[in-house]
């Protein structure tokens, strides 16, 4: 492991081991604190913020951009902050932390016993929202992580999503999607992070105006598995709560190839998306590249 990575780690391992055990106003407190040194240090990640959210709020001048991308780091440490302390958290903290509106979606989708799919933008805090339909709904599901370097901080989020009662599956290795198709065959609940390609595989969508590829995932596992497949939105206000949104169901086309089908219905994602991120851009949480333009054209691909 080299010297890198090994501070990551224990970088990662100092957040669970010590912010947890703060307490909660000496937390949000040092997570704007840490947001805003961030900020005014403007590295890649907040220049890139910044250059996304110019595509999300295209009119917006360069002092609102700014504005925007102040907020988005601060939004960024609050989800990073709250993670770090949801291993701590009481379930009646959980429970009390997220208020969705329209779950009747999910509710009514899982009594059919045909599975669901959930898909999410990096919106927010997608793990506090899974750590509440495990507590508060009483539902497991199951998702997939990227392979982090070094191992170990992978081993750490595999770790830590557990312990909230999810079903972790790596997202290398070829298996992952064999196993979401079982569980959601066998009924169950499958959530998935799905507005950023990690395949180079991913299906083209036109996303605020320009191409962008996301993956083909949630689309194709819907229609092998007959699953419902749910967009989800998320966002923060000024209060302790987590706000979000289920949208409605994202039909399979009744004709078409497969292909055709899911780039039809990844783009319905892709809106569902950009209709969430559009109200709370501050709440996006992509410090990377995404849109086709601003990739290597020469790869054409993350």
């Amino acid at each position: 492991m080299s010297t890198q990575d090994r501070l990551t780690d224990a970088l990662y391992g100092l957040g669970w081991g010590t912010v947890k055990k703060l307490p909660e106003p000496a937390a949000v407190r040092l997570g704007r604190t840490i947001a805003d040194l961030a900020w005014k240090q403007r590295g890649k990640g907040v220049q890139r913020l910044e250059s996304n959210y110019a595509r999300v709020v295209p009119d917006a001048s360069p002092e609102r951009l700014a504005e925007l991308s102040r907020a988005g780091m601060r939004s960024y440490l609050r989800y990073w902050m709250e993670s770090f302390r949801l291993p701590a958290w009481s379930k009646e903290r959980i429970q009390g932390g997220f208020d969705p509106k329209d779950l009747h979606h999910l509710t009514e989708g899982l009594a059919t016993g045909k599975g669901v799919v959930l898909a999410l933008p990096h919106l927010a805090n997608w793990d506090l929202a899974g750590a509440w339909v495990t507590t508060k709904l009483g539902i497991p599901f199951t998702t997939v992580a990227e392979r982090l370097k070094p191992e170990t901080l992978y081993d750490r989020f595999v770790a830590y999503r557990e312990g909230l009662g999810m079903e972790v599956l790596p997202h290398s290795g070829g298996t992952a999607f064999g196993t979401l198709a079982r569980r959601l065959r066998d009924g169950g609940l499958v959530c998935l992070v799905a507005d950023r390609d990690l395949s180079a595989s991913g299906v083209e969508v036109d996303f605020f105006g320009d191409t962008a590829r996301m993956p083909a995932g949630p689309a194709l596992l819907a229609q092998q598995t007959g699953a419902l497949l749910l967009p989800v939105t998320l966002w923060y206000d000024d209060s302790p709560v987590m706000r979000g949104r289920v949208h409605p169901p994202v039909e399979v086309p009744e004709s078409g190839t497969r292909a055709e089908k899911t780039s039809v219905m990844t783009q319905a994602l892709a809106d569902a998306f950009a209709t969430g991120i559009a109200d709370h851009p501050e709440d996006w949480h992509m410090l990377q590249r995404l849109w086709l333009a601003d990739l290597d054209p020469a790869k054409g691909s993350a």
